[in-house]
């Protein structure tokens, strides 16, 4: 091999790590410049919201944007109905996809593949063809305009039932083998054996679950009528004003604190995420 072969492999070996630095920080920057700018807007005055050119750190930072949100909505009780609503959810979908997960994975039953796609064929239809049958089947009940016709139908996830499908299958069958010798049965070989080692798994369901219902605008709009049961997406819509002619300091102000209860259960949540991810398509 040549000297100046040589020369052009040790200069590419060692561009490759900065190279790989530069494309992460652009990719970063893309994904935190929406934010970084929805902060820094919520901070200035509404006359500097406009100024041209924008600027991204306000010449006169100023909380008052965040003590109009308080002023104009009620802050507490949309965010108490949020997370109520969402916090069920999260429970009540890390339940349904570990039951359902492990009788995928470790039950035998007629017609198990065939439901197993049925579920996956759910993924692919959209919120807003549902949304009519769904409203119906909750109005026959009564359920309409209450917090509880909110939590209910959220309950079955197809993406949480295949995650804990794949989790269940990289676990060892000769645990429940064991267990099944011993005299348990599949619903205490489930509980005392594979549901708590499935503890990251379930924990990936329920930071998705959180994370998605926190910022879902499109059913609550559609199934919630009394303001009393807003949650905090659609009671920070009144913040845009009539036909728009609220500041757009107050309203991003009110998106910034909207995000933070999201952010804090994703830094906590992060750890479990990030192994019940990596450990969700790896046979054991």
């Amino acid at each position: 091999m040549s000297q100046a072969t040589l020369t052009m492999n040790r200069t590419r070996h060692a561009l490759a790590p900065w190279a790989r630095i530069a494309g992460l920080t652009l990719c970063a920057l893309l994904t935190l410049g929406p934010v970084i700018w929805t902060v820094s807007t919520s901070l200035r005055t509404p006359a500097e919201s406009f100024d041209l050119p924008p600027r991204i750190i306000p010449t006169h930072p100023t909380v008052d944007s965040y003590r109009g949100v308080f002023d104009q909505i009620d802050v507490w009780l949309l965010a108490l109905n949020s997370t109520l609503v969402t916090a069920l959810i999260a429970v009540g979908q890390m339940i349904t996809a570990g039951l359902a997960g492990y009788a995928f994975a470790r039950l035998e039953f007629r017609f198990k593949k065939p439901l197993f796609g049925l579920v996956l064929a759910t993924m692919m239809v959209p919120l807003q063809v549902t949304i009519v049958p769904v409203f119906l089947v909750l109005k026959s009940m009564h359920l309409t305009d209450t917090l509880l016709g909110l939590i209910i139908p959220a309950f079955p996830t197809a993406f949480g039932t295949f995650l804990m499908r794949q989790y269940f299958l990289g676990m060892p069958k000769d645990l429940g083998e064991a267990a099944m010798l011993d005299g348990a049965g599949p619903w205490r070989t489930f509980r005392s054996v594979y549901a708590p080692l499935a503890t990251p798994g379930l924990a990936i369901v329920g930071v998705l679950a959180f994370n998605y219902h926190w910022n879902e605008f499109f059913r609550p709009l559609i199934l919630e009528t009394s303001g009393q049961n807003y949650t905090l997406p659609l009671g920070l819509v009144s913040l845009q004003g009539n036909l728009g002619t609220g500041s757009i300091s107050v309203v991003l102000a009110g998106v910034v604190l909207s995000m933070i209860p999201a952010v804090a259960v994703f830094l906590v949540g992060q750890r479990p995420l990030r192994e019940g991810i990596t450990s969700a398509g790896v046979n054991r």
